[in-house]
């Protein structure tokens, strides 16, 4: 299907952190890259993790606090995040306002936490 409505809601709630499957294959059309919607609350802790694949983010409201690796740095609207595969990761929401970023991972991407195994997230499924 080439156009794919927009959820009327979350697809998925984690504490404070909202995600909107947009496109995966589990909603139909998409084969080859998953897109989300993703909403962390200021305050809400990070949590970090690797992924299996490159993932993108794009920062459309608020700032992003980022570290990638031994680096921290800071992402404001319009800014672009690139997580390298195999690269110890996490985000959160700097500042009072919410976090608001949509994000790209290929079909097949994995994250891994600390001590676990790998899983495909759900809202990229």
């Amino acid at each position: 299907m080439p156009v794919l409505p927009a959820p009327a809601s979350a697809t998925h709630v984690l504490g404070t952190t909202r995600f909107t499957a947009l496109a995966s294959p589990s909603r139909g059309g998409a084969r080859d890259t998953s897109v989300w919607r993703v909403e962390i609350a200021p305050g809400a802790p990070a949590t970090p993790h690797r992924l299996t694949r490159e993932e993108v983010f794009v920062v459309l409201a608020g700032r992003a606090l980022v570290t990638l690796g031994a680096d921290r740095l800071e992402a404001g609207p319009g800014d672009v995040i690139v997580v390298p595969a195999a690269t110890d990761f996490a985000l959160t929401a700097s500042g009072d306002a919410p976090l608001e970023a949509l994000c790209c991972l290929p079909v097949g991407g994995q994250a891994l936490l600390p001590g676990g195994e790998p899983f495909t997230p759900p809202w990229a499924a």
